[in-house]
């Protein structure tokens, strides 16, 4: 590209010179030649009234006197009726300008001068045009590699930036060029890039949601197939397995709720639902894990409430919030119900030693946690209260106190034009 810029470039300076030049040259010739041919003629009218004044005041005119009278080294022939030919200068050789004149003595007056002067002055005018033209060459060559540089390195830089998002580094570059065109395309990978490295961050997200969110669920459901394996009652083989199936549906559930946050996080399917089979059933599923280490897990409160959300999202924040207590807290965890306004409040507390007060205003985001844990559990049980009107926030640091806060309003109806359904959990 830097070649093709410099050789366009440089052709089309070559042309305006070639067309501009070869005029400028023939004018100059010609004008050079015609001043040459008036400043002869113009010696010869002036040596003819020389000698008609000298004529009239003495009546003689000699060589001596007329030598005196002409300029440049010029030749002049000088016939005056009556009288010998006059000759001042020697006589050139080869092409000459000549000039002529009558005086009004009737003489006549024949100025010759060396047409190498001509030449000369020519040969001078042309050296000075081909250095010009020389030095617009030389000036167009330079304009032409900046320019090919200006354009070439740009193109460089992007086609740089091409191959890095080719190969999955998504980092924008937000460089400009100053030219409009290559700015708007290196706007256009900035911008890819930017999303390029949202999806790819989403994706790790939602990988890491997921490895986390079933996590749990497939432990317990471990377990309940191992108890159907060791036993060989058909009550608690049907009983468990009853238990499995509920904890499969519940597993799908989740993955189908990790996958619609990964796409939107606002798009929650939320409905009414009674709050009270949610938490048994929580209660129910850790109650085991709880046993083994010698701990309990009880319920309080208001009964018989109704909330509004999405029954697998809300298991799943209780569920974040019950393997918290369990892993960092202490004690008994108590699952408390209350009624604020137009809300209900689930409260998970247990006698642990809580939250550390540095800790208190980040503990739901990414990657903070007070022990050696991922940090992501209560991330997503925030973002997943969060996507059906709800809010997961710390009531307490110590001892612990983590309250789940959901509407109790209905959702708005769906338009008669919405083809979408609604069902109670």
């Amino acid at each position: 590209m830097r070649r093709r810029l410099i050789q366009s470039t440089l052709a089309v300076v070559l042309i305006v010179i070639a067309v501009f030049g070869v005029s400028l040259v023939i004018v100059e010739t010609r004008t050079i030649s015609s001043s040459a041919q008036e400043r002869v003629d113009l010696e010869a009218v002036r040596l003819a009234s020389i000698v008609d004044s000298r004529l009239l005041g003495t009546g003689s005119v000699d060589a001596k006197f007329l030598r005196e009278q002409i300029r440049d080294a010029r030749y002049a022939e000088i016939r005056i009726p009556g009288k010998p030919v006059i000759e001042v200068g020697s006589r050139p050789t080869g092409e000459v300008i000549r000039g002529n004149a009558t005086g009004e003595e009737g003489e006549t007056v024949l100025v010759e001068e060396p047409s190498s002067s001509v030449t000369r002055e020519v040969g001078r005018t042309l050296l000075i045009i081909g250095l010009v033209a020389l030095l617009a060459v030389v000036a167009a060559v330079l304009l032409a590699i900046r320019q090919a540089n200006r354009l070439a390195s740009p193109l460089t830089d992007l086609a740089e930036t091409a191959e890095r998002l080719g190969s999955g580094d998504p980092r924008p570059r937000h460089k400009r060029y100053g030219v409009p065109e290559l700015d708007r395309v290196a706007d256009v990978l900035d911008s890819s890039a930017e999303r390029i490295a949202r999806m790819l961050t989403a994706e790790r997200r939602l990988a890491a949601d997921a490895s986390h969110q079933l996590r749990t669920p497939l432990t317990a459901l471990s377990m309940r197939l191992e108890e159907i394996t060791l036993t060989d009652e058909p009550e608690t083989v049907k009983e468990e397995a009853t238990i499995a199936l509920s904890q499969v549906e519940r597993l799908t559930d989740v993955v189908d709720r990790l996958l619609t946050n990964s796409r939107d996080p606002r798009s929650g399917s939320a409905v009414t639902f009674e709050l009270d089979d949610v938490i048994q059933q929580q209660i129910a599923e850790w109650r085991p894990a709880y046993r083994s280490e010698g701990r309990a897990i009880v319920s309080s409160g208001k009964r018989h409430l109704t909330a509004v959300g999405t029954p697998g999202a809300v298991a799943q924040v209780l569920a974040a919030l019950i393997e918290n207590s369990l892993m960092h807290g202490g004690g008994t965890v108590a699952l408390r119900t209350r009624v604020t306004g137009n809300q209900v409040v689930v409260e998970v507390t247990d006698e642990g030693a809580g939250v550390p007060g540095d800790l208190g205003a980040r503990i739901f985001e990414r990657a903070i946690s007070g022990r050696n844990s991922t940090g992501i559990g209560l991330a997503v049980a925030r973002d997943l209260a969060e996507a059906d009107g709800g809010r997961l926030e710390l009531l307490q640091g110590r001892p612990p106190v983590f309250g789940l806060f959901l509407s109790r309003t209905p959702p708005p109806k769906k338009s008669s034009g919405d083809s979408g359904q609604t069902t109670v959990r």
